[in-house]
């Protein structure tokens, strides 16, 4: 069983936090802003798959842009192998209503996927389950973002993207795998 969701790591907005701090020098966060010169995103979009049962593992991958179907299904793509590795059979797997996740084309994509895995006898086969509308707390994962946000935090400084994707790979103990994304087409 496995626990899907995106979110956004933001380089500039603060998370909400409390924290202990000595009494003369309370920690501040300061309000940053983006430099019209700095070339990276102003946030980074994330697909997690939280896996309660192997070891309460966290899988992420970055992503160059925003959720959209054709990412969603590399993303599923890519779990669905590391799955496979660990010699796994089935995913059943918990997520949202987002429009990426029901869309007509990431349908299509997990029914011929599901097909392919029954008619080659290996793979790893998805069964989606749809979390009621307006439920994220029935989402495993999205407790694991709140607390992520608030441990990769900088007070002063800002961070580049790569070195926040870093820290929030470090949060999660996991590999800061290369970030998806789909090819511009070339005239």
């Amino acid at each position: 069983m496995g626990y899907e969701a995106e979110t956004w790591w933001s380089r500039f907005e603060q998370p909400s936090l409390h924290s202990w701090a000595e009494a003369q020098e309370p920690m501040r966060l300061l309000q940053k802003e983006a430099k019209k010169y700095d070339p990276d995103p102003k946030a980074l979009s994330c697909y997690g798959l939280y896996l309660p049962e192997l070891g309460r593992t966290t899988w992420l991958r970055f992503v160059d842009g925003r959720p959209v179907s054709a990412i969603t299904t590399q993303f599923l793509s890519w779990s669905c192998r590391k799955l496979e590795e660990l010699g796994k059979k089935a995913l059943l797997m918990v997520w949202d209503n987002a429009s990426w996740h029901k869309s007509k084309f990431v349908k299509e994509w997990i029914a011929a996927h599901n097909r392919r895995v029954k008619e080659r006898g290996s793979g790893v086969r998805i069964v989606p389950c749809f979390l009621p509308k307006k439920s994220p707390w029935l989402n495993a994962i999205e407790p694991k973002w709140v607390h992520g946000k608030r441990k990769v935090v900088e007070p002063a400084a800002v961070l580049t993207a790569h070195e926040l994707a870093d820290r929030v790979c470090e949060v999660f103990g996991c590999t800061h795998e290369p970030h998806l994304s789909i090819p511009q087409e070339v005239a």
